[in-house]
């Protein structure tokens, strides 16, 4: 498949930025004194809120993103070898900064020899050590890996000590769910090595997407299950959920290089795929209730349609009509998102370690309080991580 874009694709950033933005947001409220349909679905309810969207709608734009990351390496010399070198490189990263974020929450201060919030601020120091993009200066290279070899160093460390349980019981870590960088590195490897192998061809690619569809279904039906050390490490892929919503983003880039100089049939195309992704997901709300706690197939394939409709219109309003001065915030979000993403953690724990009263609009009896205090804690923490890239401090995978 040959390029057919000579710049980047304004739509791609933003769209990435605006689930980012979202995501700050939703993960921030004050979930006893907001309204419902902004926070997540119990497990068991058949309903969605705005948050049971915004994770999916960034795993859509994780494989949407694939088909020109890939391209822009291949331009640059980078081999088959190199490629599949690269993608498991971003792949164990994400499960390995997903692995500890998952943890974080398990560690035993008193077993640990070591109270949890430093714990986890260290975690999250190590993690900006090692993944750093540091500026290209021969001069400072030796002091910049200097840098990264005392993250792993530090990070081996945690790792070490880390223990969970009680006395008599003690626990190391587990990988659980793998949590939210977990499950995107399981996507990102399943959907990036089907793209390379593929080698363009569109209805493989869809073909692919429908097959983790169907294996979301059958282990929701309990026909399809692995058990053992496999399926606690790699259950995520043939659980089909994850990997299905990112294929479904891979399949939309694929369309985008398809149809870059026909605008109108790709507009066209996108709305009725995602027309046709609601109608699949309310079909199949027969059968398996919308759930995100559950990873429903239902719900993948709602949060789909969702995923396709915003992006065709952010698309027609900044890549057609050229109308971007609205998406300022949203298009420096999606351009780090990593940085933007982890950096609010770290800014939790340093006030919740120090006790500093900075989360005062976390009210029950005011709800226009709790949720504009936390519009406005998404737009500084995206401000935030803004800045701290201009002084080179910016994750990359």
């Amino acid at each position: 498949m040959k390029p057919q874009f000579a710049g980047r694709i304004r739509s791609i950033d933003i769209m990435r930025g605006i689930t980012l933005c979202l995501m700050l947001f939703v993960n921030d409220l004050y979930e006893p004194g907001v309204p419902h349909w902004l926070v997540h679905t119990k497990a068991e309810t058949d309903s969605m809120g705005l948050a049971d969207w915004v994770f999916p709608g960034f795993l859509f734009m994780v494989g949407l993103s694939i088909p020109f990351a890939i391209d822009s390496r291949r331009r640059k010399g980078d081999e088959w070898p190199q490629l599949v070198l690269h993608i498991l490189f971003r792949s164990v990263s994400l499960l390995i900064i997903g692995l500890l974020m998952l943890n974080g929450g398990r560690v035993n201060p008193q077993l640990t020899g070591m109270p949890v919030l430093l714990w986890k601020s260290l975690v999250y120091l190590c993690i900006f050590l090692v993944w750093n993009t540091y500026p290209v200066n021969k001069r400072m290279k030796p002091f910049f890996i200097l840098l990264q070899l005392a993250g792993i160093g530090g990070l081996l460390y945690l790792v070490w000590i880390f223990k969970a349980g009680i006395p008599g019981a003690i626990k190391w870590m587990e990988t659980g769910w793998w949590g939210i960088l977990g499950l995107i590195g399981w996507g990102y490897l399943t959907a990036a090595l089907i793209y390379l192998c593929i080698r363009g061809r569109l209805a493989v690619a869809a073909g692919c997407w429908l097959f983790f569809v169907l294996l979301n279904i059958l282990s929701q039906l309990k026909v399809l299950h692995i058990g053992g050390l496999a399926g606690n490490i790699t259950g995520v892929v043939w659980d089909g959920n994850v990997p299905s919503i990112v294929l479904a983003g891979l399949v939309t880039g694929m369309l985008l290089w398809k149809h870059a100089d026909d605008k109108p049939k790709l507009l066209q195309v996108l709305a009725v795929m995602g027309v046709g992704c609601l109608a699949a997901g309310f079909v199949l709300r027969h059968w398996f209730i919308l759930s995100k706690i559950l990873a429903t197939p239902s719900w993948a394939m709602v949060c789909n349609g969702i995923s396709l409709l915003l992006f065709a219109i952010i698309y027609y309003f900044t890549d057609v009509r050229g109308k971007i001065k609205w998406a300022g915030l949203f298009k420096i979000a999606g351009q780090n998102s990593l940085t933007t993403y982890l950096l609010p953690d770290l800014v939790y724990f340093v006030c919740w370690g120090w006790k500093i009263p900075l989360f005062f609009y976390k009210q029950k009896a005011h709800a226009w309080l709790a949720v504009s205090g936390s519009v406005v804690w998404a737009v500084l923490m995206i401000l935030f991580a803004f800045g701290l890239s201009k002084w080179y401090v910016k994750l990359k995978l």
